[in-house]
Order: C-alpha cells, then sequence, then structure tokens
C-alpha cells in the first residue's frame, strides 16, 4: 500500500507539473511499472516536456526499472571519478548517457554535506544539459536534442551507444553561452 501511494503521488506531481508547463522535469527515482505512471510520462513528452529518470541502483543484471525504462524518457546511469559505471547501477539497452553519480557531494542535516552515490544523483546532470540545450535553441524537437547531446558525449564504452554507458559521460561544454 505504502508503495501504491508514493507512486501515485508521484504520478500527480508529473501531472502539476506539467501544467506548470516546464521544459525539463528530473525524477531521480526509480520503480516498478504502472500504468498511471506511464501515462503521467506520455501526458507530459505530448506536452513536449522532456523527461529525465535515473536509472536505478539495482544491480548490473536487474530488470530495467521506471520511468527510466519508458521510451522518450532520457535514461541516466552514474559515474564514479575513474569514469567507471556505478557498481549497483542498471544496465540495459534503455541507458541514453552518463554522468557523475559516485561520491557526490550533498546537502545533509545539520548544515552539513555528505557523499551520496547511485543514478538519481547523475540525473540532475543531465536535467541540466538538456535545459540549457533548450535555452540556446528554445524551439528544439526532442530528436534535434538528443542528436546533439549523443553528438557531444563523450564515448566511455564500445562505439557508439552501448548498455553500460549510453552514448556516454554528458557534456556541457559549449552549451553554455551568454543569455
Amino acid at each position: 500500500f505504502e508503495q501504491a501511494t508514493r507512486r501515485y503521488g508521484t504520478v500527480l506531481a508529473v501531472d502539476r507539473l506539467v501544467q506548470r508547463r516546464p521544459d525539463v522535469i528530473n525524477l531521480s527515482l526509480a520503480g516498478p511499472d504502472s500504468p498511471l505512471l506511464k501515462g503521467a510520462i506520455d501526458a507530459a513528452i505530448s506536452a513536449n516536456v522532456t523527461v529525465v529518470a535515473a536509472a536505478g541502483n539495482d544491480g548490473p543484471r536487474a530488470k530495467p526499472v521506471f520511468p527510466a525504462a519508458y521510451d522518450d524518457v532520457i535514461a541516466v546511469t552514474a559515474l564514479d571519478k575513474n569514469l567507471a559505471v556505478y557498481r549497483r547501477a542498471i544496465q540495459g539497452s534503455h541507458i541514453d548517457f552518463s554522468a557523475p553519480g559516485v561520491d557526490v557531494m550533498t546537502a545533509a542535516s545539520g548544515q552539513r554535506v555528505r557523499k551520496r552515490s547511485g543514478t538519481s544523483y547523475a540525473a540532475p546532470f543531465v536535467t541540466a544539459a538538456v535545459a540549457l540545450e533548450i535555452v540556446n535553441s528554445p524551439d528544439i524537437s526532442q530528436a534535434e536534442l538528443l542528436d546533439r547531446l549523443s553528438a557531444n558525449a563523450r564515448d566511455l564504452g564500445k562505439d557508439g551507444r552501448d548498455s553500460v554507458f549510453g552514448w556516454g559521460l554528458i557534456q556541457a561544454t559549449g552549451l553554455c553561452k551568454a543569455l
């Protein structure tokens, strides 16, 4: 029941976000497939909202999780400082990009910081690159956006897209322009 309640809350949050017409939504969460979640993601994409999601941390042999595994969602895996994939990151043909996600400094209670690891910490890096690309090219289509990001990604695995790194390490170089 608790998991279903959380999933429903996520669906409501996505729906409310889409009503506000953002250019991109980051979903640093992962779980089972759900018709309600799929409907909310499809509605976001139909509204021309780019959806970026964490690939999940159930291990390299685990089945894909959602929303990252849905078509048209940009799935992100995590890398360490040596550009190795996070040992617990889910792998698969749905992976689109890699980003830093191991030992990332995060805010903690009591005005402290602590290191955290996971694909949820990598997804915001890709979300930021997507947002920069959209700011620079407001009329860009989803296909053009993916083409630009993949063309600029640093290929880390087998040539081209692969099931471990996707297109590779996301690169923001060249995206940051004076506004």
